[in-house]
C-alpha cells in the first residue's frame, strides 16, 4: 500500500472494524480532549508499533483527527503527532456511553489554533502523568470532576468571586481532579500555564497570573470550596515553562494577604525529568520549602 498522507484522510485506507483497543483510545481522547501519540502509547495495552497503526487507521476512518496546527513542528521532526475526536469517534462515544455532546469539547477538532493546542497539551502531560503514577499506586486512587455528584449546574467549575477594589473575577480552572489516599480525598485545580500572561498589570480590571492567584485566595477565604462543591480542602497546581517563571509566580504569591499555603509550582522540564508526579517535590510560597502530592 502506498505511503498515506499525515493530514489528509485517504480514500484508500483498508475497511476497519473497531476493536476494544480502539474503543478505549476514544475514551482516552474523551477523557484528556487532546493527546500526542506517545500519550496514547503510554496509556494503551498494546506495543508502539500496534498503537501507532491503529491511531494512523482510526485517523483515516474519521474516528480521530490531526490538528492541522501542528503540521510545522511535526515536518521539523520535533514532536509527536497529536490527536483529538473527529466526527465518528464523538459519535460512537455518545453511542457507547451516553454522553451529552457538549461533553465532546464537539467543536475543538482540526481547527483548532497552535497555541490553544500547545496549551492543552501542556494539560495533557500532566494529568497523563497522574493517571500513570496512580495506576501503579494501589493506595492512591485518581478522582475525576464527574466523581463529584454537583445538581443543577452544568458548569460546576466556572464561577465568580469578590478579589476586592469592587472587581469580581471569573474562574475556570485549567482541569479539576482529586486524589484519594489514607481514607481521605484532596482535590485540585489545575493551572497550566506556558508564559503568555503577564504576571501583573496595572490595574485588577486586567488579566494577569496575579489577577488568577487573587480569585484562589477570595475562593478559599470566602469558602465557596465549601459552600460550591462540599469540599474541606483544596489546593492549586501550577505548572509552567520553565524554573524562572516558576519564581516569578512564587514571587507574585508572596504578595497575597492570606491563603499562601494553597499553591504549589513547578515546571514542566522538571516533571518530566522526575517522571512521577505524585513524589517530585513542589515548590510552595515559602522559601526552600518543597511538598509532594501525597
Amino acid at each position: 500500500m502506498p505511503r498515506l498522507p499525515r493530514f489528509k484522510r485517504s480514500p484508500d485506507i483498508p475497511p476497519l472494524r473497531l476493536t476494544s483497543r480502539d474503543g478505549e483510545i476514544l475514551k482516552c481522547l474523551q477523557r484528556h480532549r487532546f493527546l500526542r501519540s506517545d500519550h496514547i502509547v503510554a496509556l494503551s495495552d498494546g506495543s508502539r508499533q500496534q498503537v501507532l497503526r491503529r491511531l494512523q487507521r482510526l485517523f483515516h476512518h474519521g474516528f480521530l483527527e490531526r490538528p492541522w496546527c501542528q503540521i510545522d513542528y511535526y515536518q521539523s521532526g520535533s514532536r509527536r503527532i497529536a490527536y483529538g475526536l473527529g466526527n465518528k469517534g464523538a459519535a460512537w462515544l455518545k453511542r457507547e456511553l451516553s454522553l451529552q455532546f457538549h461533553q465532546l469539547d464537539w467543536q475543538q477538532k482540526s481547527y483548532v489554533g497552535r497555541l490553544f493546542l500547545e496549551h492543552a497539551l501542556l494539560v495533557s502531560d500532566i494529568m497523563v502523568a497522574l493517571e500513570l503514577a496512580c495506576r501503579d499506586r494501589k493506595d492512591i486512587r485518581l478522582l475525576s470532576a464527574d466523581d463529584l455528584q454537583i445538581p443543577n449546574r452544568r458548569e460546576p467549575f466556572q464561577w465568580k468571586v469578590d478579589i476586592g477594589q469592587r472587581q469580581k473575577c471569573g474562574v475556570i480552572p485549567d482541569r479539576v481532579f482529586g486524589l484519594e489516599f489514607n481514607g481521605k480525598q484532596c482535590w485540585y485545580f489545575l493551572e497550566a500555564d506556558r508564559d503568555t500572561m503577564p504576571m501583573t498589570r496595572g490595574n485588577l480590571d486586567q488579566t494577569s497570573f496575579q489577577r488568577k492567584l487573587l480569585a484562589y485566595e477570595a475562593t478559599w477565604s470566602q469558602n465557596l470550596h465549601r459552600t460550591r462543591f462540599g469540599w474541606q480542602r483544596f489546593r492549586v497546581l501550577t505548572v509552567t515553562t520553565n524554573k524562572q517563571r516558576v519564581q516569578g509566580i512564587i514571587e507574585v504569591c508572596q504578595g497575597l494577604a492570606h491563603g499562601h499555603g494553597l499553591f504549589l509550582f513547578l515546571d514542566a522540564a522538571s516533571l518530566a525529568k522526575h517522571g512521577n508526579i505524585l513524589t517530585i517535590p513542589w515548590q510552595t510560597c515559602r522559601p526552600e520549602k518543597t511538598a509532594t502530592l501525597t
